[in-house]
């Protein structure tokens, strides 16, 4: 499945840091800033999500919500989101289905991994259809974040 600018997104249900179920349509009629990230306490990660952080009153400014999904267990996430300090949510994909479903997971990656989820973001707008993404091949790349905040200041 390929997904394209103008489509609605597709839908998940995973869990947060506090082990409670949420889903896309827990946001509707909110703009989301959705982002995928290889793994809690990495390099590239750790700098994307203190960015997002430290920017997070501008994205509450631009009507949008920001959530990070991960194929780390919550335990994990728990732990990343404290040491942190993140105030956005954190959620789980620990079987891999939310990446897959938006074309960002790796088969295979780095030490045999397998099914570790691509760096991507998504704007989705508050009818839930996507008006960004951006799905980086390589881990190491760093998101345009320039590209989210233009993408959120046009809905």
């Amino acid at each position: 499945m390929s997904l394209i600018i103008g489509q609605k997104a597709p839908s998940f249900k995973l869990f947060d840091t506090d082990r409670k179920e949420v889903s896309l349509e827990d946001y509707k009629g909110q703009n989301v800033v959705l982002l995928f990230v290889p793994f809690a306490f990495s390099s590239t990660c750790t700098k994307e999500f203190c960015q997002m952080r430290d920017e997070h009153t501008m994205y509450k400014d631009l009507d949008a919500v920001v959530i990070g999904i991960s194929v780390d267990s919550f335990f994990t996430l728990h732990r990343w989101k404290e040491e942190l300090n993140i105030p956005f949510t954190l959620l789980s994909d620990f079987n891999k289905e939310t990446a897959a479903a938006y074309d960002s997971l790796y088969p295979e990656w780095a030490y045999g991994y397998k099914g570790v989820a691509k760096r991507a973001s998504f704007v989705i707008d508050k009818q839930g259809i996507i008006r960004y993404a951006e799905i980086l091949d390589n881990a190491s790349d760093y998101p345009n974040i320039d590209a989210i905040k233009a993408a959120l200041k046009g809905l």
